[in-house]
């Protein structure tokens, strides 16, 4: 065997001329494939010119709408794909039942060869003999020498190791196999290999018997069958965030935009922010936890919505000043599972806020307004460590939800550390943030909220179930100087001062006329009056002046039913040496009163 490849290793060598002779040969052809100079340069003119192709100016294409349409189709892709869903559980720990009987299944082979070794006995005196066999057995035919590799005197030894002689006749034919491998060709060696293993499944079947047999061989065969199966395609899945599908509807591109914008237009980053949030919101049941009850109705005080901003965002108050009370902050953050219940609540609390109040289509107002009150806000306590996290899961799964971010009556020590932490702040989020001390929050807001959607317990007239006002009514703001008085008039003039009978009761048409103003810091003096139009007609006193106190409620009402025109004249006096900020709306009513 070792001559045959010798032979035939250098009948190889002209096949590998052969190639290279005809790579010499096409290069020729592939330089004539190449035009001369002069034809290539007679084919430029057939080509439109570069001026041509100059003036041709394409239309500016929008990055973000390039990125938002790259978004798209990775997301389409991705559903293509189910990556959206929530990586399978890992795989259950193995049972210790199949190793032990697969150490019994190793353990009867090796007693299975136990006959072979007996007919190996029969002649123990005349290893010798052996050897010279197999030489006489080389010049049979290569299927016979496939069929009878496992006959190698290796195993021999190893049962016969009580002879000291027979080892040591047998350890120089070892040591003198190695030396021509190249005799033994690779397909020799692959066939003794499988007809050892042949030899080892019958002997397990000798061994175990054929039952065992019965039950191994189906699981073998399905294995294989299973694993060729081609995997069933499932069709893609249709994932909705906050009611809106990722793709193909007109809401989507709002949606798809927060996911890009909280990453810098950064297409991959955005879907991998996209990706998490929706596998998040799985983990998390978002869907179920919506209808659940979870009997926290004491949060609403802490956590509210309230009007809209000058741009029609609606506006979410959190009072942490209410945790104040123990017993609420113990209900709230007494241990873990109110903890972990008390982050359900207020996730739950935003998602019915979105659902509510927010609009994701074209041109609608998709983002929201956030007023945190700091005033006697809990610094340290059990609240610290859910507070972080319910931050990071807002900012993780809630992109670009807030277009602004108003901190009022923050402290002296909050205002320091935000300045510190301010040049660690993108352009982008200190945009976003404001903080103002407790003087300057009312009118921090009001750059922001117009007074008349500011609640009262944040220095606007708006509260819920009056029955003068609402929110449509537009408030009037005026500064006072220091030491001055402001006057304000309201016209009664539109009045129909006809009588009629009815029933033989006199009515007369009259006019109501609905009030209310508020001095922000109070410190002031207020009176109201009604001066009729008539020459000689009596001016009524409707409020004597009075000085207005700290406690005193902060929106004074008042009201005039009058019979004649004239206007009523309300009188605000600023008795500090500082500014003063007034806010007032008044309301003309008509009535019909008897006589």
């Amino acid at each position: 065997m070792a001559e045959e490849t010798e032979t035939k290793a250098p009948e190889a060598a002209p096949a590998a001329e052969v190639v290279v002779a005809e790579a010499e040969e096409k290069k020729p052809e592939a330089e004539d494939a190449v035009p001369p100079a002069d034809e290539a340069a007679a084919t430029v003119p057939e080509s439109t010119s570069l001026e041509e192709e100059s003036n041709v100016v394409a239309e500016p294409v929008d990055p973000q709408k390039k990125a938002l349409d790259e978004l798209k189709q990775l997301v389409q892709a991705a559903l293509s794909n189910n990556e959206f869903n929530p990586p399978p559980p890992p795989p259950a720990p193995a049972k210790e039942e199949p190793p032990v009987k697969e150490e019994e299944e190793e353990s009867k082979p090796a007693e299975a060869p136990a006959p072979a070794s007996v007919e190996e006995s029969k002649p123990p005196s005349d290893p010798v003999s052996a050897q010279e066999a197999k030489p006489a057995e080389a010049p049979a035919p290569a299927s016979v020498e496939v069929s009878k590799p496992p006959s190698e005197p290796v195993p021999a030894p190893a049962e016969r190791s009580l002879e000291p002689e027979v080892v040591e006749e047998h350890a120089s034919p070892v040591k003198k196999e190695p030396l021509p491998p190249p005799s033994q060709p690779a397909e020799e060696k692959a066939a003794a290999a499988d007809d050892a293993t042949a030899k080892t499944v019958k002997a397990i079947e000798e061994a175990v018997g054929p039952a065992a047999a019965e039950d191994v061989s189906p699981a073998a065969k399905e294995a294989p069958a299973e694993a060729l199966a081609p995997a069933s395609t499932a069709p893609p899945e249709e994932v909705f965030i906050w009611g809106v599908p990722l793709v193909g509807d007109e809401k989507s591109d709002a949606v798809l935009l927060k996911f890009l914008r909280a990453r810098d237009f950064k297409v991959k980053d955005a879907l991998a922010m996209l990706k998490d949030a929706v596998i998040w919101r799985k983990q998390f049941g978002i869907e179920a936890l919506l209808e659940e009850d979870l009997g926290l109705p004491e949060l609403d005080k802490v956590v509210y919505m309230h009007g809209n901003d000058k741009e029609g965002h609606p506006v979410c108050y959190n009072v942490y000043g209410e945790f104040q009370n123990k017993e609420l902050y113990e209900k709230a953050f007494g241990d873990a599972d109110k903890r972990r219940k008390f982050l359900k609540w207020r996730i739950q609390y935003l998602e019915k806020g979105i659902g509510e109040h927010l609009d994701f289509t074209p041109g609608g107002i998709s983002s929201m307004v956030q007023v945190t009150d700091l005033r006697n806000s809990p610094r340290l306590g059990k609240h610290r460590q859910v507070t972080k996290q319910a931050v990071t899961l807002l900012q993780d799964n809630y992109p670009e939800f807030i277009s602004k971010k108003v901190f009022i009556n923050v402290p002296w020590w909050y205002l320091a550390v935000n300045r510190m932490m301010s040049p660690f702040f993108t352009q982008r989020t200190k945009s976003k943030f404001v903080f103002a001390g407790p003087s300057k929050s009312a009118e921090t807001l009001f750059k922001y909220i117009a007074p008349e959607q500011v609640p009262v317990a944040f220095g606007g007239l708006s509260k819920e179930k009056d029955p003068d006002f609402s929110t449509a009514d537009v408030v009037t703001d005026v500064s006072i100087k220091p030491s001055s008085k402001q006057t304000i008039e309201i016209p009664a003039t539109e009045i129909a001062s006809n009588t009629f009978a009815c029933n033989g009761i006199l009515s007369l048409q009259t006019c109501l006329i609905v009030w209310e103003l508020r001095v922000l810091g109070c410190e002031a003096s207020y009176g109201a009056e009604f001066t009729p139009s008539a020459e000689d007609g009596y001016t009524v006193i409707v409020q004597k002046n009075r000085k207005l106190a700290a406690d005193d409620e902060p929106v004074i009402k008042g009201s005039f039913k009058n019979g004649e025109p004239g206007k009523v004249v309300l009188n605000i006096e600023n008795l500090t040496s500082k500014k003063k900020l007034l806010l007032y709306r008044y309301k003309v009513k008509s009535s019909t009163g008897s006589t």
